[in-house]
């Protein structure tokens, strides 16, 4: 699924005006998310922007921020604190919810997974809450400035380098950190929670893992991020955890859509228009949801495939299901097959290796090409058994022989 952004902006909890980036789906959203950052980072952290594409991809609409007086947010960094960071996530939601649809998902990176387990209780939609490298303890920023400390408490702010940049921490922030009891607002989330955290995370180790799921209630899962960085600077890391959140998410925050009484045979597929570009369909087939689509270059969004890709796809599929159950119950040693189809609109006289009798119809023809292809090769004495076998398959015998189509119209 393709992903469309919007820029936003609205007031943060300090009153500046903070810019934020809206990742939706190019379809109707699953549910909305609220993504907040890491300390001192911003709403365009290569982690941020992978995991929200990742989640809008599946179908889960995330807005990230950048927090008061950080990235294009407007403010002064100096005044804020965790109170406020906490404020702006509350503010946030408030936003999705006037503008959108309030978030069932909080999903906080580092800093930010403790302000959204302290700000979960605020936002009453709230369904589930991911945290990704969370610190069991607010507190936990200040060993950044450990070197500072003693000017800070003296004389109530010092000018402090973080990953390159000065900042100015002012004593007021150390103090708010430290009245934080974020290990208390675990035990009263009433919220599904999913904690992902790297073993070899070295700046917030994985005990602050232990201690925040040790704290939580059920429903809580743990998933071991076991290859990446604090950052996780590595882009499959991050799409990883992307979509354990979208996969984990579908059950706690209620976004599994239930199946339409007559979707619940395989044999039925229903179709509807999701109203966002010009062709852009919603198929469910059984309990299977993706989106049909035509080409940009036809005047569609490419979110999915076309009608004809479905029907050269179901060629393809049942080519290569057939030879497969023939292959076992011949007890043949058939390497894994691949099939590929093409789909061409041919005048039936040019029609390459087709029929005769089918050379011999008048105006354009659809034609179907498939290569059969078998890991490990194709022995030589089986070629045209293979050949004979793909024609046997049921979609095959379809579009060759006329089929009929009986239409009517939906009762009120």
């Amino acid at each position: 699924m393709s992903v469309k952004a919007q820029m936003v902006a609205f007031d943060g909890g300090l009153g500046a005006k903070l810019a934020a980036r809206l990742d939706m789906p190019l379809g109707q959203a699953r549910a909305y998310a609220l993504f907040a950052h890491c300390f001192t980072c911003t709403k365009d952290i290569l982690a941020a922007k992978r995991i929200a594409g990742e989640l809008a991809r599946r179908g889960i609409a995330v807005l990230r921020f950048d927090f008061t007086g950080l990235g294009a947010s407007e403010g002064e960094f100096a005044s804020t604190n965790f109170s406020s960071n906490v404020t702006d996530l509350v503010r946030a939601a408030d936003y999705l919810r006037d503008n959108f649809d309030a978030p069932r998902i909080l999903i906080g990176h580092s800093l930010g997974g403790a302000a959204v387990l302290a700000a979960a209780s605020d936002v009453p939609e709230c369904r589930a809450v991911a945290t990704i490298g969370a610190p069991a303890d607010a507190d936990h920023v200040i060993h950044n400035f450990d070197a500072h400390l003693e000017e800070i408490e003296t004389t109530g702010e010092a000018a402090v380098k973080l990953a390159g940049r000065p900042f100015t921490i002012r004593k007021q922030f150390l103090d708010d950190l430290r009245e934080q009891a974020v290990r208390d607002r675990v035990g009263e989330l009433r919220r599904a929670l999913l904690v992902l955290h790297s073993p070899i995370d070295q700046t917030v180790g994985i005990e602050n893992a232990g201690a925040i799921f040790t704290s939580a209630k059920h429903p809580k899962s743990f998933v071991s991020l076991d290859t990446a960085d604090h950052l996780l600077s590595k882009e499959a890391d991050a799409r990883f955890a992307a979509r354990v959140i979208a996969t984990w998410a579908a059950r706690y925050a209620g976004i599994d859509e239930p199946l339409p009484e007559d979707s619940e045979t395989q044999d039925v597929a229903v179709v509807r228009e999701t109203g966002e570009g010009k062709f852009q369909n919603q198929v469910r087939v059984g309990h299977h949801r993706f989106f049909a689509d035509e080409p940009v270059s036809f005047g569609g969004l490419d979110s999915g495939p076309s009608p004809y890709d479905l029907v050269a796809t179901g060629l393809a599929a049942c080519t290569s299901m057939t030879l497969r159950m023939y292959a076992d119950r011949k007890k043949l040693d058939l390497g894994r097959v691949t099939v590929t189809v093409k789909h061409n609109k041919v005048h039936a006289q040019d029609c390459q290796d087709c029929a005769e009798e089918i050379k011999e119809r008048e105006g354009k023809i659809d034609r179907f090409e498939r290569i059969i292809a078998i890991e490990g090769g194709i022995p030589a004495d089986l070629e045209e058994k293979i050949l004979e076998i793909a024609d046997k398959c049921p979609v095959h015998k379809t579009l060759e022989q006329s089929s009929a189509v009986v239409t009517r119209i939906a009762s009120a």
